[in-house]
């Protein structure tokens, strides 16, 4: 069979049917430039298939990233390529045939080359968005919604159809492609997070490959959206650590990401006080992270000089059991009062730490109260310039408030203290 196959293939090159050298020389300049993109930030890359045709008769290729290298299937062989030789060997192999048709798909694109003896193309295509948002019919009469439980009217930065395998694989969307009716309200906040974040990721700098490290990451659900939009929408090379001191959710997060193929992600089972980064770190995020996780989250932000820090905290206890104030004693005395001022405080004095650390920084809520008291978003923007002067308003505020807040002790004194 292979005989009668090669005796084909010589009397077609004869009779001067298959791809000529000018159009092949074409080909391998298109997959020079595809290389460079490959070699510059391999993470982003998906798969190859590659179709030959000789005649009526069909010859399929195809690709998948394995260890650096390309895992390539071609006529029952498979092989590990480095991209280099992967576009030598697919390129060498026009010359058997009278058409190919390559498809390289990378995060958020398509690449289409098509060649034959005539003329070579090459397309670049953004993935294409499905049918509008919907909601799954058979969910419809399980639950019942609050106005923030509806899709909203709105151009979404994380787009269904786009981003649909994200979507499922963090349990947004069914397998049929439909936002599942109890995720609704999850979608929305997720979307909403992005948006907030949009401006101070535009910020970051533009020519390094950015660093984001998550601290108490749990299952990564936000981070692999960040992880999307940064990689598939903006086009930004980066990188993502997680931390958690849970095994459990590590083991998850690292699955999803092999799922997903994100390959420029990496998870730790890991106190935070521990963690030592071995890179420029761009961005902390703490997201919900219990009481004093999230000050451990600011103050290895600030050690490291991060570019900026963001921070949802969750619940407020440290400060609660230790602060007084004399001259509202009579408010004090009611417990929900003193744990709502202590909130307040709690969030203030972490944004007053940031300030006089050189960091710019705005609190906003980041979801709507209807979901849940604990809405605040701090963003902070390194700007260079500390402010000792606010540093001495801190410690003057700590004395009046009889209060000595684990942030200062972590910057100031250690981890330990």
């Amino acid at each position: 069979m292979f005989i009668l196959f090669y005796v084909f293939l010589v009397l077609r090159k004869a009779f001067g049917d298959v791809m000529n050298k000018q159009s092949i020389t074409k080909i391998k300049l298109f997959l020079m430039g595809i290389s460079n993109r490959f070699l510059e930030d391999s993470s982003t890359f998906k798969n190859i298939y590659v179709t030959y045709t000789a005649g009526l008769k069909e010859f399929k290729g195809n690709g998948s990233f394995e260890d650096g290298n390309i895992k390539y299937n071609f006529n029952g062989k498979t092989e590990s390529l480095s991209i280099i030789d992967l576009f030598e060997r697919i390129s060498s192999e026009c010359d058997n045939y009278d058409t190919v048709t390559i498809l390289y798909r990378e995060g958020g694109t398509d690449i289409v080359i098509t060649g034959d003896n005539k003329n070579v193309k090459m397309n670049n295509t953004e993935v294409k968005e499905s049918s509008p948002l919907a909601i799954k019919k058979e969910d419809a009469s399980e639950h019942t919604f609050n106005e923030t439980s509806t899709l909203l009217n709105r151009d979404y930065f994380i787009k269904v159809g786009k981003a649909d395998a994200l979507l499922k694989e963090i349990g947004i969307m069914s397998q049929s492609g439909k936002i599942k009716n109890d995720k609704i309200r999850k979608y929305n906040q997720i979307d909403h997070y992005v948006e907030i974040l949009d401006g101070t990721l535009e910020a970051l700098p533009k020519n390094e490959v950015l660093t984001i490290l998550d601290c108490g990451c749990g299952k990564s659900y936000l981070t692999f959206v960040l992880n999307y939009y940064l990689t598939e929408v903006k086009k930004r090379k980066c990188h993502f650590i997680g931390l958690d001191i849970s095994e459990g959710v590590i083991n998850s997060s690292k699955k999803m990401a092999e799922n997903l193929g994100y390959r420029n992600m990496e998870f730790h089972a890991i106190d935070i006080k521990k963690f030592s980064p071995k890179r420029k770190i761009h961005m902390v995020i703490s997201l919900h992270a219990c009481d004093t996780a999230t000050d451990m989250a600011i103050a290895l932000g600030i050690k490291v000089e991060s570019d900026s820090i963001i921070a949802v905290p969750c619940c407020h206890r440290e400060l609660l059991n230790q602060y007084s104030y004399e001259p509202l004693k009579g408010i004090l005395k009611h417990g929900i009062l003193k744990a709502r001022i202590a909130d307040a405080l709690t969030d203030g004095m972490r944004s007053m730490m940031l300030e006089s650390k050189g960091y710019n920084v705005s609190v906003v809520e980041y979801i709507s109260p209807l979901e849940t008291p604990k809405n605040l978003m701090i963003r902070a923007v390194k700007t260079g310039k500390e402010k000792p002067e606010l540093m001495d308003d801190y410690i003057s505020l700590m004395a009046s408030l009889n209060a000595y807040p684990v942030l200062y002790k972590f910057l100031n004194e250690g981890w330990e203290a």
